[in-house]
């Protein structure tokens, strides 16, 4: 007999709501759950594909560890923790730096990644710790930790009421949002336009989002800095910046005012590509709009400057007065885990950078990360002598993928946490497999953070864990002890005691916290008989702003949410300034010392030759999120999406033919691949999507086998915005030739 589940699509950062229809224990139906108090029945491609994720006879139902001759074999659990025991077991008695984590996006789409792996990272003591964070968005973490004091202080579009988005390197129509949750954002956006609004989009292709836009940008990659500090030029000098309520809140304003002064829509119009009389019009739309919001996504952020435009981004929301404001910028107030749900009363500590560097190549430490960019040297020249990978495929997802490869097939020692024999996992000597999303409970911590609009919603687990596999919790904790020096063989429920228990005690030194002054001991008793996830989770709602706190039966609970299976609605997003700021000043913070000291770098950009050379972009597809779901028929079904786009002109000059084949070849190395002709692109730029390239040996993915594309980060040479530490994966000059 069939029967129906809700679940919260773990695929991507839009988390809709969904109902699953399933007979026994296979998913026979996934469907937008109507009633979802957030999402409200929408749901994508990769949604539907859940299934396929469940079901997919490739993912390892146990353990592996690689053989002698390079094979792999499966063992049962003790065997693999003991295995992982004996290879990390000289390096956790020594020098503890020499152990390299790196986690991949994967791990905030799960409770066990989101509760487990700070606990675990900190119990292995090392300082190389790698997160798919530096490929991405660190420079918005960066800009908001100097600007608001945390680095996931993040301002997101109120997308709902404003009436003029402007949008920059961003295609919430193929990601769904990113930094954004914002479920529907094509019914959203249209019905911003139905409203009377504007929606602009700045962006080197016509992307999805842009072809529904009322004005397109088409500038040059990598220039977005030059052009955003236009804009708030052309606001200072006609007089137009006003900072509205914040002002008294607000410093740095005369300074900004100096560090944009050089850049006048003349000046910056030979490098970005946009007239002038488009950035000044651009300028005065925004100060004209009665409600207005900025938005700034990977592609401005993978670039030469990838800090100074996230904090432009929010520049320019400040003094058009629309920081913090409804149909502006606003910051979400989560129901738990939020650092910055209470107002302190007091001012915080200043942001540090560059606390240490990597062995090999010195490159600073950011927000307790080191860059992704410098992990194959880190691997090859011997910094790190053994990598932990969990739920990441730096082998495809990383800069500089040659070397990368190089270096993880001779690593001393890579463990790995994944349900894949994929491109990284290949070369692991042993793999600890989770299983599906559908036995595990689901709540979005860090997307609540940056959501529109506050709510709060749980699903329990879909199906029983099947016997012989492991938990995702299970296998976390068990890393944890083998870290924390207690060995394979722990007590996990002390080792689960202990990190609830070390959760508990910083909320109860909390000031303002309704735990505050608390006995520790009394409150852990006190969230019995629950364990695992569900303990603190429920922990973190009843210490949250809506929370029900230690003695109360009203505010939320873990009981109140699974009483309402579509969720509970809390609210639209206020206004927070200037409570969750915690700088060192107690102000927002417009000019951070060391973003000013990184404008002459962005100065020096406007005195460049700007050539007709190529240069080359990601982009993002609709049906896959990084290199996640390349192994579901569903989603790489039909023509081949990982193609070259190329400009017609350009295909012209270089004797290119659609649907042919092409050399791309950049300092760092070269691919062949599929062109596809389209003016859709910028002339000079050309496009090849992210986290293909399934043709490696050693792997068990047969669908993405069969439709393997090609590594577009063969070509990314590993430099960095030098704020953020983060890949420069937009704007790489390439060349480009018919093939052979």
């Amino acid at each position: 007999m069939a029967t129906s589940a809700l679940r919260i699509c773990p695929l991507c950062e839009a988390t809709c709501g969904l109902t699953l229809t399933l007979d026994g224990e296979r998913v026979t139906r996934v469907r937008g759950d109507d009633r979802d108090v957030f999402s409200r029945g929408y749901l994508c491609p990769k949604g539907v594909a859940l299934a396929d994720l469940h079901h997919d006879p490739d993912r390892l139902s146990a353990p592996l560890v690689r053989q002698a001759d390079g094979s792999h074999a499966a063992v049962s659990w003790d065997e693999a923790f003991a295995t992982v025991e004996r290879l990390l077991g000289p390096l956790l008695d020594g020098d503890r730096d020499r152990i390299g984590v790196y986690a991949g996006n994967p791990n905030v789409h799960t409770l066990a990644g989101q509760l487990l792996l700070p606990a675990f990272t900190r119990m292995l003591g090392t300082r190389a710790v790698f997160t798919a964070s530096t490929m991405d968005q660190m420079p918005k973490h960066v800009s908001a930790a100097l600007m608001f004091g945390d680095k996931l202080s993040i301002p997101v579009p109120d997308v709902d009421r404003t009436d003029y988005l402007l949008m920059l390197g961003a295609n919430p129509l193929a990601s769904n949002g990113s930094l954004w949750t914002a479920p529907d954002l094509p019914g959203r956006l249209r019905a911003l336009r139905e409203r009377g609004g504007r929606l602009v989009v700045a962006d080197p292709r016509r992307s999805e989002t842009a072809a529904k836009a009322d004005r397109h940008v088409q500038m040059r990659p990598g220039t977005d800095a030059l052009w955003l500090a236009a804009l708030v030029n052309v606001l200072c000098s006609a007089g137009r910046a006003d900072l509205g309520r914040l002002g008294a809140a607000t410093e740095g304003f005369a300074e900004v005012e100096r560090a944009v002064a050089p850049f006048t829509p003349e000046r910056v119009a030979p490098a970005t590509g946009v007239a002038a009389a488009t950035t000044a019009a651009v300028a005065r739309d925004l100060a004209d709009a009665e409600r207005a919001c900025v938005y700034g996504r990977i592609g401005t952020h993978a670039a030469r400057f990838g800090t100074l435009a996230s904090w432009l981004v929010d520049v320019l929301n400040a003094v058009t007065g629309n920081l913090d404001e409804p149909g502006g910028a606003l910051f979400p107030l989560a129901p738990a885990g939020q650092r910055n749900a209470r107002a302190s009363g007091k001012p915080g500590r200043a942001t540090q950078l560059g606390r240490w560097h990597s062995s090999v190549r010195g490159m600073p430490e950011v927000l307790g990360e080191l860059p992704v960019a410098c992990l194959a040297d880190e691997l090859a020249g011997g910094g790190i002598a053994a990598l932990i990978t969990i739920a990441g495929n730096p082998a495809l997802s990383a800069p500089n993928a040659g070397a990368l490869a190089r270096a993880l097939a001779d690593a001393e020692v890579l463990i790995s946490v994944d349900p894949y024999l994929n491109e990284t996992t290949r070369h692991a000597h042993v793999v600890l497999p989770p299983p599906s999303p559908l036995h595990s409970g689901h709540y979005d911590l860090a997307f609540t953070q940056l959501a529109v609009r506050n709510v709060a919603r749980w699903t329990p687990p879909t199906l029983p864990l099947p016997e012989g596999l492991a938990s995702e919790w299970e296998i976390m904790l068990r890393l944890t002890a083998i870290a924390a020096g207690q060995g394979a063989e722990a007590h996990l429920g002390a080792v689960e005691d202990a990190i609830a228990s070390a959760l508990i005690e910083r909320e109860v030194r909390t000031d303002g916290s309704p735990y505050a002054g608390h006995d520790p001991a009394a409150v852990l008793a006190a969230l019995a008989p629950r364990r695992g996830a569900e303990r603190l989770l429920d922990f973190l709602l009843r210490a949250g702003p809506y929370g029900a706190g230690p003695d109360g039966d009203d505010g939320l609970t873990l009981d109140a949410l699974e009483a309402a299976p579509h969720g509970i609605d809390l609210g639209p997003l206020e206004s927070r300034l200037p409570g969750l700021l915690r700088t060192a000043s107690g102000r927002v913070e417009l000019a951070p010392a060391p973003i000013l000291d990184d404008v002459p770098r962005l100065r020096a950009a406007l005195d460049e030759p700007w050539d007709d050379g190529l240069v080359l972009v990601g982009r993002r597809q609709l049906r896959s999120n990084n290199s996640w779901m390349h192994n579901l028929a569903p989603l790489v079904g039909g023509a081949n999406r990982c193609t070259l786009h190329v400009h017609p002109h350009d295909a012209a000059r270089l004797g290119l033919r659609d649907s042919g084949r092409a050399t791309a070849t950049s300092a760092a190395g070269k691919v062949e691949v599929d062109v596809e002709v389209t003016d859709a692109i910028r002339p000079g730029v050309v496009s090849l999507p992210h986290g293909w390239g399934h043709d490696g040996d050693g792997t068990r993915l047969t669908v993405a086998a069969r439709s393997p594309g090609v590594n577009s980060n063969l070509l990314t040479p590993g430099a960095v915005d030098p704020l953020s530490g983060n890949a420069v994966l937009n704007g790489i000059a390439v060349e480009v030739a018919p093939a052979g």
